[in-house]
């Protein structure tokens, strides 16, 4: 088991919040002396439901008897996706979770006793994945963390989908509620986590995904200042295409229609949107056919993700040009990729006919033009960047391998690279990583060429061979390694310890970390493809480049 109970006579961890008193309890990780006190469900906002739906969160109301946070929060409101969508890691598959509109919630694991903490801890705020439309904060299980790095682990829950993410492009729904939710998850944090033993001058904020693309807009947002120290974005940023959309009111309309909601403006959307119960949303959320794509529509209406949009308020102009001006949260900052972004699971998940190991330069092409929602390409470019991908060879397997590669350098590498230049021409700390390693935790439907997926080191982040047995001494060295360099972060904005391989500055060399079963530096990370896309992104009509030689690694 994950959990063990601890010294039987300790009494449960009882802490006095600001709202009122939560009581806890205590799990020892498997191995450790160390036990760990947990908090699960404690609310951080009021519930985001009637007239406070498409609204900014609201402060919880104080409670008077003494709230019993010992089981997991509901998730945000289920919707009918493959379970795989949802990275887990932690011993409950979420089936086992309850799901529901009212999900404000965050869980706790801190290291200290909240009774005799001395010296406060450094605190790293989870924010999950799962595309701005699944997931929630309890797949995700803080304790080998908290332990092996005596950090205090907040795992943190935001609106998704329609309820996070719906923008009328106005005042009548502006958008992006689910940023706004973790901005007060991180208001609530400055306030109480001194209580549970916590630094509130020392917060990192962490994530992956749509979780790693949120850290990037709170570094970005003018909200989010003073309110965290560091940033870790995992496989997403705010400039990834699938993730960030400028105009968002055509898919405002969409849900309204879909839902039975007149669309002739934005007011009587919302109004009636407003009034819908939660199970005729999820109807909606079904029929918008989220986190898939649909080879029979056209791309350029479809909408797989609600996504990130300027709302005035957590991005007043465009992520570019907030980078550009160098005026956002300059704290040090870790970004990365892994090896093989879009190597399984995304284009599983999201129904890519991918199941060959071949693809012809035809299918490839009508495939990169369904994907517009994700990589916001015109057809001359998609063209373009075909040829330039998959021009240099006649081998359908390796043009396979190479529209894969495609695809995760235009989602996410490419991206990546961009947002770290930008941090780094501003004078912040900033540290590039990417990551090549295949976990034993992974389906075994997963291609055995497959190292370093989306989600995959996010086992390593969490601990997950600690958690659950079975797991070989190489992948267990690489966990705690990954946990020491995002501890050490943690803790004095730099990963580098005693016993690491050495991980330098992202300078204008562009050093950075390979982490994998050999961990060392290297420098340019897709230094040929940012140039390649973009040149691609500022010409609208010539084709450029030569073919890109795949990277050896």
């Amino acid at each position: 088991h994950i959990l063990q109970a601890s010294n039987e006579t300790l009494p449960a961890p009882e802490v006095d919040t600001l709202q009122g008193k939560v009581k806890g309890k205590f799990a020892t990780l498997k191995g450790s002396s160390k036990p760990v006190s947990i908090f699960l469900g404690i609310p951080f906002a009021k519930a985001p439901v009637g007239p406070r739906r498409f609204a900014p969160p609201e402060p919880v109301e104080p409670w008077k008897d003494v709230k019993d946070t010992t089981s997991f929060p509901p998730m945000y409101v289920r919707w009918l996706v493959s379970e795989g969508v949802c990275l887990s890691i932690n011993k409950f598959p979420s089936s086992f979770h309850k799901h529901s509109e009212d999900c404000l919630y965050l869980n706790i694991y801190t290291p200290a006793n909240p009774k005799t903490c001395s010296l406060p801890a450094q605190v790293m705020v989870w924010i999950h994945g799962g595309g701005l439309v699944s997931g929630g904060a309890s797949n995700f299980d803080g304790l080998a963390l908290a332990t092996h790095e005596n950090v205090v682990v907040v795992t943190i829950q935001y609106r998704l989908g329609i309820w996070g993410f719906l923008s009328t492009g106005d005042e009548h729904s502006p958008g992006n509620w689910g940023h706004l939710d973790q901005v007060a998850a991180l208001h609530w944090i400055q306030d109480n986590i001194a209580k549970f033993g916590g630094d509130p001058n020392n917060v990192t904020i962490f994530g992956e995904s749509a979780g790693g693309e949120s850290v990037s807009v709170l570094v970005l947002s003018p909200l989010a200042k003073n309110l965290f120290h560091g940033a870790i974005s995992e496989s997403g940023v705010a400039l990834s295409p699938c993730m960030f959309r400028r105009n968002t009111s055509v898919g405002a309309q969409q849900v309204a229609a879909a839902s039975g909601c007149p669309t002739h403006s934005s007011a009587s959307m919302v109004q009636c949107l407003r009034q819908k119960s939660e199970k005729d949303l999820l109807e909606t959320t079904k029929k918008m056919k989220f986190f898939s794509l649909d080879l029979s529509k056209d791309p350029k209406k479809r909408y797989p993700f609600l996504t990130t949009v300027i709302d005035g308020m957590v991005l007043p102009k465009d992520p570019e040009a907030i980078l550009a001006e160098k005026n956002f949260n300059t704290v040090p900052y870790i970004l990365g990729v892994n090896k093989h972004e879009f190597g399984w699971f995304i284009p599983k998940a999201m129904g890519y006919p991918l199941s060959e190991k071949t693809l012809d330069q035809k299918m490839a092409t009508k495939l990169l033009l369904k994907s517009f929602p994700l990589v916001n390409l015109s057809e001359k470019q998609s063209i373009d960047a075909i040829a330039e991908y998959l021009g240099d060879t006649e081998d359908p397997t390796k043009k396979k391998d190479q529209f894969m590669d495609l695809m995760g350098d235009v989602m996410f590498c490419v991206p990546t690279v961009l947002t770290a230049r930008g941090h780094r021409d501003a004078g912040a700390p900033t540290y590039m990583y990417e990551f090549q390693y295949r976990p034993s935790f992974v389906s075994e439907m997963r291609p055995k060429s497959v190292e370093g997926d989306h989600g995959d080191d996010v086992y390593s982040v969490f601990g997950m061979p600690f958690l659950k047995g079975g797991a070989s001494q190489e992948e267990a060295k690489l966990s705690r390694m990954v946990m020491k360099f995002w501890g050490n972060f943690a803790r004095h904005g730099n990963p580098n310890g005693k016993g690491l391989p050495h991980w330098p500055e992202y300078s204008q060399k562009e050093e950075y970390l390979k982490i994998g079963p050999q961990t060392k530096a290297a420098m340019g990370l897709k230094h040929r493809e940012v140039v390649f896309w973009t040149t691609l992104k500022s010409t609208k009509d010539r084709s450029v480049g030569t073919p890109l030689a795949r990277e050896e690694s």
